[in-house]
């Protein structure tokens, strides 16, 4: 199985927006309710236009399929889409004392549990240290928090993802060194 990496571009935003949905809705059904699902997928999971014009975004492609998208961020903000935003501004982040941030992993279901995942992993831990970080974070979902913990992710708490209509999605606030 080849997978092939490029970075997204705006083009790709109405099939990354088909890839959210599916993979929040397959992936996540063992893990949270139908409800917590529906409202994250309208107040939380959704394309951030900020990194695919940061070009730290990737879609992961296999025999032309999308397969997964996933990327990192050298500012602030550290999970969520665009509709999930309260404030425009998004700083950047300082290489020499802020974490570089994993961002908006999703996973094709017909794809999960096949590499996919690790291999957009390792191009944006690759790409932060090039950029001169040392550490990363991420804010992980319950089916997503497996992989992050076999790629030497540690828990460094457990945080609760609220939405605007009194939905709670247990989550988990990960770290890595790069060094």
């Amino acid at each position: 199985m080849n997978i092939e990496l490029r970075q997204a571009t705006t083009t790709d935003i109405p099939a990354l927006e088909e890839l959210i949905c599916a993979s929040v809705t397959a992936l996540s059904a063992e893990h949270y309710t139908a409800q917590q699902i529906s409202s994250a997928l309208t107040h939380v999971f959704g394309v951030d236009t900020q990194l695919i014009a940061d070009g730290t975004y990737f879609v992961a492609e296999i025999d032309g399929q999308l397969a997964g998208s996933g990327g990192w961020s050298k500012r602030t903000t550290l999970f969520g889409g665009d509709q999930s935003k309260v404030d425009t501004l998004d700083s950047l982040l300082d290489p020499a004392t802020d974490a570089a941030r994993i961002r908006a992993f999703y996973v094709h279901p017909g794809w999960s549990r096949r590499g996919v995942g690790s291999r957009i992993l390792t191009a944006c831990e690759e790409a932060a240290r090039a950029a001169g970080f040392s550490r990363i974070e991420l804010v992980a979902t319950l089916p997503g928090e497996p992989l992050y913990a076999a790629r030497g992710y540690e828990k460094a708490g457990a945080m609760q993802l609220e939405t605007p209509d009194g939905e709670s999605l247990p989550a988990f606030r990960m770290t890595k060194s790069l060094k």
